[in-house]
């Protein structure tokens, strides 16, 4: 079979369902992980030709259903690292990467050997990104489901940095050990879930049918129950002049402000992200 086309074949498919860049990106994206071959080799070699193409064909079914390519792959990228993901976790936002930004332009002058704990860690992104461009501190890296920690490990070890892991429930008390009360840190951030259920309707289908929603979703009674667990532990175990940063859901900024004085984070600062909305938060006693 000549690879080139079967190109045709995933637009024949998936017309209607993406854009045409979409799926040629998709194509060429599938093809250098299968058969490692680039773009530019079949620009030059046009009728390069493969034996075994039943992975490709079973990719294109899986994106006819919506699933998204990342899954396939089993990777991404962020922050200019490759991370391994599966269901278990959510796929990496560019917006959770402009929060990775602002928290390391931040800190990447500070003299301190920070303490830094991500709450909420997933693939680790975040945690094993920290560790990456901030060399000299000490990160902690806590989610509730074990299948995520395993993975975080994975993504740490494959992006040679370390960090230490925390399987517990930061909603549930009774699941912190001695150690993790007593913790001191002087940096915590968190991407915890913030799409009420209300939103769904607003999501794609590649999203709501196959991300966990566990990492995803918040009952709209209740949208704050995140940031009020994390806002409980951080006022006790944040350091004096101790940071707080949240990605937030874009349209509780102002909501998840009022929340923080409370608490008195009397000195908060809400960020918009590249789109112009509402989604992050730097914040300080």
């Amino acid at each position: 079979m000549i690879l080139k086309d079967s190109l045709k074949s995933f637009h024949k498919v998936l017309d209607g369902l993406y854009d045409k860049v979409e799926i040629d990106s998709f194509f060429y994206l599938l093809v250098a992980k299968y058969y490692k071959v680039s773009r530019l080799d079949l620009a030059v070699q046009p009728d390069y030709q493969v034996k075994e193409y039943q992975k490709l064909f079973d990719a294109l079914n899986l994106l006819k259903e919506e699933y998204p390519i990342q899954y396939i792959l089993g990777e991404t990228e962020f922050f200019g690292l490759t991370f391994q993901v599966n269901a278990h976790t959510l796929i990496p936002r560019p917006e959770t990467e402009e929060l990775t930004e602002i928290i390391i332009e931040k800190l990447k002058r500070s003299k301190k050997h920070l303490k830094i704990l991500d709450i909420g860690t997933g693939s680790g992104c975040i945690a094993i990104s920290l560790a990456k461009y901030l060399p000299n501190s000490k990160i902690y890296a806590l989610d509730i489901s074990k299948e995520a920690l395993k993975l975080a490990q994975s993504n740490a070890e494959l992006n040679n940095v370390k960090i230490t892991l925390i399987e517990a429930d930061i909603l549930n008390s009774d699941t912190w050990d001695t150690e993790f009360k007593k913790q001191q840190f002087d940096v915590i951030v968190s991407n915890p879930p913030y799409i009420r259920e209300k939103e769904k309707l607003l999501m794609k289908a590649n999203v709501l049918d196959h991300e966990p929603h566990l990492a995803l979703f918040i009952n709209s009674e209740n949208p704050f129950l995140f940031y009020e667990s994390i806002l409980e532990y951080a006022v006790h175990n944040l350091s004096s002049k101790g940071l707080l940063f949240f990605e937030i859901n874009e349209y509780l900024g102002k909501e998840i402000m009022t929340l923080m004085r409370k608490y008195d984070f009397t000195q908060t600062e809400l960020k918009q992200d590249l789109f112009k909305k509402d989604r992050m938060i730097i914040a300080s006693m």
